[in-house]
């Protein structure tokens, strides 16, 4: 890692890839890397140019098998071992750590430097959290530092968690709310209160992910941060802004539309759950076949044709391919699933009265995010397979979680690995027949960071190589 941390300090405060804003203050325009006074809000606004790529990716959304490829199938035979991560350390944390390290020198003019940094920490904490979901153990304490420190150790995937909720609970004390609009927001126009739910409802969503390595924290941090109040309706959703204009169009669209190409279908594990119950959200997830159906392509083939397989499947849907589609992260829905699940577990009282109590809610909300209305939802409801059964709480609530969260393939692909839900299989000659369950490691650690790499591989909390097939420490035999 030496040589990429001294070329990329060079880089850390230019966004390394410019896709998409929202109208702001003319002086975000101002450039970044040689400003008057260090100037907060451009930084953070810089680090959420990236907050699309979380879910927009080539790769994500196949992980989960939420889309197969009509052509060019690499990607969903997982062929792809190695993940760089450096992208987001000198892009969008680099930039944040700006903010957190340098707060002397930022100007109030931009609003309050308390709320300039909860924003910081706040984003910081959703970025590190993906990383680390994707890597497992990765460089934390020692990252950011520089020529300082070109060889960063790796931190255990348990203790980046605990730092990160501290980072959280941070951001949440600081949080002004009177007179508290910063500038140069692209995704809440400086709203503090919905940074304050958001913060909150990442906290809750990452303290879910303890339940199988570590329930008593995981309940601790999951109750504090609903304590401290989480989203309450889909106006309060983390949904990333596109515009209809080439240069900050969403990913999906410059894929189909602007390099014509059709390559990204429903899968048949995603229209096989959906296709059954008349699920009112398929008709926006994916278009039509050309017979006026709905089918999913097989995953993972290995010997496409498109020329076939186009006009016989439903390809990822138009609505959320528009040029100014928004990409959506952190949903209310989501949200409702999490605590219907930390219901039947005993982590908040109710039991499974309220645990059906927050599912039914969580697909109403789900279904109004997705269509625009809850009127098909009483409907959808009655299906056999949807009514809330006790006995099938867990896999009802992760199956519905699933579907909701699409297109945002990695955290679709954490919670499966968490739950085990919904049931996915690879043939045989993909990956050896298994599901990816963990990125590997940049190649190049191996060489310019050998003994820190070779200490985190050594130290893999179940034993494996780095490769695809290892677990991360939440990801509990």
């Amino acid at each position: 890692m030496k040589k990429q941390f001294l070329k990329y300090i060079l880089l850390a405060l230019t966004p390394l890839a410019v896709v998409s804003c929202t109208k702001f203050d003319d002086s975000y325009y101002e450039n970044p890397n040689k400003p008057s006074k260090a100037s907060g809000t451009q930084l953070i606004a810089n680090a959420e140019f990236f907050l699309p790529s979380l879910s927009s990716s080539a790769y994500g959304v196949h992980y989960p098998q939420y889309l197969s490829l009509t052509t060019y199938t690499d990607n969903t035979r997982f062929t792809t071992q190695n993940f760089d991560f450096e992208t987001w350390y000198v892009g969008p944390l680099m930039n944040l750590e700006e903010v957190l390290t340098k707060q002397d020198g930022l100007s109030a003019n931009e609003g309050p430097i308390a709320n300039q940094v909860a924003v910081a920490k706040i984003l910081k904490a959703f970025f590190m959290w993906n990383v680390t979901d994707r890597w497992g153990d990765v460089p934390y304490t020692d990252a950011f530092k520089g020529t300082d420190l070109p060889n960063p150790k790796y931190d255990k995937q348990a203790d980046i968690y605990k730092a990160l909720f501290k980072l959280l609970d941070e951001a949440n004390a600081e949080i002004v709310l009177t007179n508290g609009t910063i500038k140069n927001d692209i995704v809440f126009k400086g709203d503090m209160a919905k940074w304050k739910k958001l913060g909150n409802s990442i906290h809750m969503l990452m303290a879910l992910r303890l339940s199988k390595v570590d329930a008593n924290l995981g309940k601790a941090e999951f109750t504090k941060a609903l304590a401290n109040g989480e989203m309450t309706a889909n106006t309060d959703n983390l949904a990333y802004p596109h515009l209809a204009q080439a240069a900050h169009q969403n990913f999906w669209y410059n894929s189909f539309t602007a390099l014509g190409r059709k390559w990204y279908a429903l899968s048949e594990a995603l229209v096989n759950l959906m296709l059954p119950n008349d699920d009112p959200r398929l008709a926006v997830y994916g278009d039509k076949n050309a017979a006026g159906d709905y089918a999913g392509l097989t995953f993972g083939k290995a010997v496409p044709n498109p020329d076939v397989d186009i006009p016989k499947v439903s390809l990822l849907g138009a609505n959320i391919r528009k040029q100014d589609s928004p990409v959506p992260l952190v949903t209310y829905a989501q949200l409702l699933f999490a605590k219907a699940e930390a219901a039947k577990l005993g982590w908040i009282a109710g039991g499974d009265a309220q645990a059906k109590t927050f599912y039914d809610e969580g697909i109403k909300q789900s279904i109004k995010q997705w269509t625009g209305s809850d009127a098909t939802a009483a409907a959808y409801l009655l299906n056999a397979n949807v009514v809330y059964n006790p006995a099938k709480g867990f896999e009802q609530i992760a199956t519905q979680r699933y579907i909701h969260v699409f297109p945002y393939g990695y955290e679709g692909w954490a919670e499966w690995r968490r739950t085990g839900y919904p049931a996915l299989s690879v043939a045989a000659d993909i990956n050896g027949g298994k599901l990816p369950r963990r990125d590997g490691y940049p190649t190049s650690e191996a060489a310019n960071n050998k003994a820190n790499y070779e200490a985190a591989v050594a130290g893999f909390p179940y034993g494996g190589a780095d490769d695809l097939n290892s677990r991360v420490w939440w990801d509990k035999p």
